[in-house]
């Protein structure tokens, strides 16, 4: 690494534009330059500006580039607003024709939800790309901010209250006083004001608000703590989102807490808005009833340690409590919340076995399907038997299949049961062929001696829960908090600078600099100067603006 001596003694890093110590020009151009002192960083030598020459040097380059975190940020923010515009993946709805997403996304938007699916962004936040681009915006916060906040420590921290007298000239503010008499009170007036005070060989050098220097880092620690958040949010050990349904009277295990916790549904309370209700009114006219609650009188259970892999687990009750909308029920760090419902979901079916010519026969036998988990054969009385051949939870003539409309179920919900009965006589080798549903009773061959008649079914409602336990949310509160201290550090206070340099001909040099907020240095000085005979120093940059002006109206 090549090193840069100064006349001062100090030894500066290769590339840097001012001593660091006493502020001197040491780069030809800044040297030669009539201008104000380049105090980007104070002058200190950056990286990515130096060294180009490796693959590393040039990756840590793009990177360190402000330009190109911008870029990251922006397509981050665009690919995350395209993933709004349809439902992602985990929210296919389940009344949906097919919930493969191959399926669904043409079915139900056309070519627009082809290509949104083929491009990926029907799984958007977990796909590799996202969490890639995620992942180079963090990487583009660490190495910018490194091949910054380095060298402005340094800077900082090795800068010397006596600096050569090229640096104060070319600062903003600058005034010349001949006497040097009044130096001590200028000093004093500064002090009173807040500015801590350091002195070298005589020269002065008064600083106040230094921290604010750090507040873009600080942003820029909270930003990457929040986005490690993020990227932790993909891993089930930090965070996990299942939806399970549970229906009355309904004991099941809680899915995502491998098998620790089940979920009793004790009973689900819906409550509308009356007719008369002056702010649905309108809403109910139109739509029908205005849900005001709906919740979930639930009990948790969690397995007893011990159990025996295969063995039914035992349970021992552990908290119970109401699921609201917003309300969740929470229990070692899961949290239940109220996602939908489903009113008056068929629990069970009675059929009767009755001869189909004879409606005041008397039904030889009955039998109960259980919809939740139907079984394949019933015996009946007198030899009969009834074999159910097909079920259709939800059922719906789809006209899409090969072959022409066939049945087909929208949802593994009995919402709409229909059945394919085989009806056998005691001895008979060939069934009766009947299809039963709601409101629907078919003679498959047009041949048959008996049918089946729906006697009596119940029903039950069905509550939907969201099941969730994130643990990354105390990461996103401290990263915002953060992010939010480095906002108002580097909003709220300015770091100011004033240096005074006695020259050996009896002048003083008033120099000053600020980050911004000029005119509350200029006023921070004038206060200081009061009604001592000290020239206040001058807007060199205004200055500069007023002569080109006038140049170039003289020509």
């Amino acid at each position: 690494m090549n090193r840069i001596k100064c006349e001062c003694g100090h030894v500066n890093p290769e590339g840097t534009v001012l001593c660091e110590a006493c502020g001197k020009p040491i780069d030809e151009k800044e040297y030669n330059s009539g201008g104000l002192a380049n105090m980007r960083y104070d002058g200190s030598a950056r990286r990515s500006q130096v060294y180009q020459t490796s693959i590393v040097d040039r990756v840590w380059a793009f990177f360190s580039s402000v330009k190109v975190g911008i870029w990251l940020i922006v397509l981050t923010l665009v690919a995350s607003a395209i993933g709004t515009l349809l439902p992602q993946e985990m929210y296919i709805p389940a009344e949906a024709v097919s919930r493969d997403p191959s399926i669904f996304y043409e079915d139900r938007y056309g070519l627009p939800g082809k290509i949104y699916y083929q491009l990926g962004f029907h799984n958007l936040y977990s796909s590799w790309w996202y969490i890639t681009l995620v992942a180079l915006i963090g990487i583009s916060l660490v190495i910018c901010s490194l091949d910054r906040v380095v060298p402005l420590y340094r800077a900082l921290k090795k800068q010397k209250p006596k600096r050569h007298e090229m640096f104060l000239r070319k600062q903003r503010l600058f005034s010349v006083t001949e006497g040097i008499e009044h130096k001590a009170e200028l000093t004093d007036n500064l002090r009173k004001q807040r500015y801590r005070i350091r002195e070298e060989d005589g020269h002065i050098a008064a600083e106040k608000g230094r921290f604010s220097r750090w507040g873009p880092y600080i942003n820029h620690i909270g930003l990457i703590i929040i986005l490690l958040a993020s990227i932790l949010r993909f891993t089930p050990l930090m965070y996990k989102d299942a939806a399970v349904s549970v229906r009355e009277g309904e004991r099941i295990v809680i899915p995502g807490t491998d098998g620790a916790y089940y979920i009793e549904n004790e009973k689900f309370i819906l409550e509308t808005y009356g007719e008369k209700d002056e702010k649905f009114k309108d809403a109910i006219e139109k739509r029908g009833d205005v849900a005001k609650n709906y919740q979930t009188n639930a009990v948790i259970y969690k397995t007893k340690e011990g159990a025996v892999p295969g063995e039914d687990p035992k349970l021992e009750q552990y908290k119970s409590g109401e699921i609201r909308m917003n309300q969740p029920l929470k229990f070692d760090g899961y949290a239940l919340y109220q996602r939908n419902y489903q009113l008056n979901e068929f629990k069970d079916m009675t059929f009767k076995l009755v001869p189909k010519d004879n409606r005041d026969a008397k039904p030889v036998d009955s039998f109960k399907v259980d919809l939740t988990s139907p079984e394949k054969e019933y015996k009946l009385k007198d030899g009969y038997k009834v074999q159910l051949t097909q079920f259709y939870p939800d059922y719906f003539l789809n006209e899409d299949k090969e072959g022409g409309p066939q049945p087909d179920s929208k949802s593994p919900y009995p919402r709409n049961p229909a059945f394919v009965f085989s009806v056998y006589e005691k001895d008979a080798k060939n069934p009766e062929v009947s299809f039963a549903g709601i409101g629907q009773n078919i003679d498959a061959s047009g041949k048959n001696k008996y049918k089946l008649a729906i006697a009596d079914f119940t029903t039950r409602n069905v509550s939907g829960l969201t099941v969730r336990r994130d643990y990354t949310l105390p990461f996103y509160i401290i990263g915002a908090a953060i992010f939010m201290i480095g906002v108002i550090q580097g909003m709220y206070w300015q770091h100011r600078r004033v240096w005074i340099h006695p020259t050996d001909d009896g002048k003083l040099l008033l120099a000053a600099h600020t980050n911004k907020n000029w005119f509350s240095l200029q006023r921070d000085i004038e206060r200081a100067i009061g009604n001592l005979p000290i020239n206040s120093p001058e807007d060199q940059q205004e200055l500069d603006k007023e002569r080109d002006r006038e140049s170039g109206e003289n020509e």
